[in-house]
């Protein structure tokens, strides 16, 4: 057994005594040789007395080592001199720091030669660019004029987009999108990049900002494009919002203009008419009028409201289809409540004379039949005219004259329309979908 372990020491001797020794370490990279394996005081002071003999800016420092500790005294005309010179020596191999006892020159002269070639240097540089400039400048103003030129075809973005808004937002985008991209181009052909970047950041910024500050602005405009790309009215509709009544006059970027029934004018802003309930009592021409009937509940209820029913039947302005409704609300110990409703057309027809119309009609019937208004509560007595006296004994009234005096307002209708007159900034347009 031990002469085994005799014979494994002997063999891994030799293979020890061959594994290479471990290599030296390397200078760290972009390090400047000084030619020596050993880096001296007096190597070091040689290597950088030659660097700085190639520099004319360096004239004016005087070097100093001592264990490999670089001092710095002299003159500069600038600061960026000093941190250049500093940066450059330590690269330099062996140098453990640098000891800066660098002064910036305080004679005029020196000041001003300085200044004189940096400004020589800058126009040279300008001088040389001043190709590209013209060139950017050209390139910029063709892609401006041929924006220009692409938003004005109005008839081209009219088929694009028929509404006149969107065709207006699209003339501003191409625009707009025209003086980007031109910047962009000319900035970039005559070497600014740093500037184009600047300009592309303090733009995101401002934006940013701007969306914060404005953004009832914004949301006014996005309420103004939905409602242009789908119109929830037609001009001329009777539209109800937010409890204000009236006819639509106009949609404009800023709000709706409403004409009332009482003639005034009124701008509800374009946000407000879309996230707001908004009843359309134009888009369907049919519509049905309700009328309350008070009747004494002592009576025989059923024939009053047969006789509702036939009276609405039997007047001219009153649609056959749908069929006119009554039915029986009690509305108190006293009374009881005739509610009956007919479907009248709105065109050529006022709803709201309508309704006053046949609550006359059926009034006069019900009296006329003994269905009185109960005791005790004031009686209201309308007195008719001569015509309407002489119809008892005629029901059928000439239905063209009665449709006649039903229709609309003629006065009011031609408000409306003087409202209407287009001054370039209505959006409606009867050929957006709705």
């Amino acid at each position: 057994m031990i002469r085994v372990l005799l014979l494994l020491l002997a063999l891994a001797a030799p293979a020890a005594a061959q594994t290479p020794a471990a290599a030296p370490p390397q200078a760290p990279s972009g390090a400047i040789s000084t030619g020596d394996d050993r880096a001296t005081d007096l190597a070091i002071l040689s290597r950088i007395t030659g660097i700085l003999a190639q520099v004319p800016e360096f004239d004016g420092i005087r070097v100093r080592v001592d264990a490999g500790i670089v001092t710095l005294s002299g003159e500069v005309a600038e600061q960026q001199t000093i941190a250049r010179v500093e940066g450059l020596l330590a690269r330099v191999e062996g140098v453990v720091a640098i000891e800066d006892q660098l002064t910036l020159s305080t004679d005029l002269g020196t000041r001003l030669v300085s200044v004189r070639d940096r400004f020589q240097s800058r126009l040279t540089q300008v001088v040389a660019g001043l190709p590209f400039m013209a060139l950017g400048l050209a390139v910029g103003a063709l892609i401006v004029l041929a924006g220009g030129w692409l938003s004005r075809r109005e008839r081209t973005l009219a088929n694009i987009a028929p509404n006149p808004f969107i065709a207006g937002f699209l003339a501003q985008t191409i625009r707009l999108t025209a003086w980007i991209v031109a910047l962009v181009v000319a900035l970039d052909l005559m070497g600014a990049r740093a500037l184009l970047g600047t300009l592309l950041g303090a733009a995101g910024i401002f934006g940013l900002s701007l969306s914060f500050a404005a953004r009832d602005t914004i949301e006014g405009f996005v309420a103004t494009m939905l409602l242009s790309l789908r119109q929830p009215f037609n001009p001329n509709d009777l539209i109800e919002v937010n409890g204000l009544r009236g006819r639509v006059i106009r949609l404009t970027s800023r709000g709706t203009t409403l004409l009332t029934l009482d003639g005034n004018h009124i701008r509800i802003p374009n946000q407000i008419i879309y996230k707001a309930v908004l009843t359309n009592y134009t888009r369907n021409p049919e519509r049905r009028f309700m009328v309350d009937l008070t009747v004494d509940p002592g009576a025989d209820l059923g024939r009053a409201r047969d006789l509702v029913l036939r009276t609405l039947a039997g007047m001219d302005f009153v649609l056959k289809r749908p069929e006119p409704v009554a039915w029986l609300d009690a509305d108190g110990p006293e009374h009881v409540v005739i509610r009956a409703g007919g479907w009248v057309s709105q065109d050529g027809t006022d709803f709201d004379l309508a309704r006053g119309e046949a609550f006359r009609l059926l009034r006069h019937a019900l009296d006329a039949k003994g269905f009185g208004i109960p005791e005790p509560i004031h009686r209201l007595r309308l007195e008719q005219p001569e015509s309407a006296v002489a119809t008892r004994s005629a029901p059928q009234r000439p239905a063209d004259r009665r449709l006649t005096e039903l229709g609309p307002d003629a006065a009011f209708e031609e408000m409306v329309e003087r409202g209407r007159v287009d001054d370039g900034r209505d959006l409606l347009s009867p050929a957006t979908p709705r």
